[in-house]
């Protein structure tokens, strides 16, 4: 779930749409405007499937916990390299 794997594309696993999240994050931005930017992302490519906004949260979760992402007054950034 969190790796990719035989049976779950990059696209599918944690890490694959944390990527995408970090990849949408070149300033700033709310959990929504984030969510919107993912999905149209996604929307152009040829070999990603639709996720769940569920997902979508487990990522940014994930990017919490492993502080590559920062939040301050409800805005996310990518975290400072410590």
């Amino acid at each position: 779930m969190i790796l990719p794997g035989k049976h779950l594309s990059p696209h599918r696993a944690i890490v694959g749409v944390g990527a995408e999240i970090l990849a949408q994050l070149d300033r700033p931005r709310d959990v929504s405007e984030l969510w919107e930017r993912v999905r149209a992302s996604r929307a152009t490519l040829q070999q990603a499937s639709p996720i769940s906004f569920d997902w979508f949260v487990l990522a940014l979760t994930f990017l919490y916990a492993i502080k590559a992402i920062d939040e301050s007054g409800g805005l996310m950034r990518p975290a400072e390299p410590a």
